[in-house]
């Protein structure tokens, strides 16, 4: 007898939607725009939507040639994610950008949106789904996506400061826990 996929892989932590947190990165979001100014919401998406587009077909080709393994680009991206979670949670800043213009990119486009968690998660579901099943996943997220980052401002005021500190902490500790989970998964804790 045929089984679903669901059957077999019921929701996970590898799932893209579970992954792509636009949502739970809010924070992050509204605090890298009071710092830069302005998140081009347009180039953000963009640049989310080409980073995971070429390494769902070169991501692992490109690891094995410059001599990275997957577990390795994991464990690297979880400390980034970590201290973007100390950021949020301590009111500190750690991440300095000469060049305001590119926070579009980084941190919001990597490692935030196309981060290592997602781009794992692509290699990962390559064994269990279509390239195509992948490919539309990953449109309809970055369409999420971008309606998220071009509402920010409305969300920001519907907020508030204190509703932004209080879900900036709570998905600091959110984020905190998905980088050590990530961490503890690559390293063989």
């Amino acid at each position: 007898m045929h089984e679903s996929i669901n059957e077999r892989n019921p929701l996970r932590y590898d799932d893209p939607f579970a992954v792509i947190d636009i949502i739970g990165s809010l924070p992050v979001i509204i605090e890298t725009r009071k710092r830069v100014g302005f998140i081009h919401a347009e180039k953000a998406t963009i640049a989310s939507l080409v980073i995971m587009v070429m390494f769902l077909f070169l991501g692992e080709s490109i690891l094995n040639l410059i001599g990275i393994d997957v577990s390795s680009f994991a464990i690297a991206g979880s400390l980034v994610i970590f201290f973007l979670a100390l950021e949020m949670i301590l009111g500190i800043r750690l991440y300095r950008d000469e060049v305001p213009e590119t926070a579009s990119i980084v941190p919001i486009a990597f490692p935030l949106i196309a981060g290592t968690g997602t781009m794992t998660t692509l290699i990962s579901l390559q064994s269990q789904y279509s390239t195509q099943t992948i490919l539309i996943g990953i449109f309809v997220n970055m369409v999420i996506v971008y309606i998220v980052l071009r509402l920010v401002e409305p969300l920001e005021r519907l907020l508030g400061k204190a509703g932004i500190s209080i879900i900036r902490k709570v998905f600091g500790i959110v984020l905190m826990a998905i980088s050590i989970k990530l961490f503890r998964t690559n390293v063989g804790f």
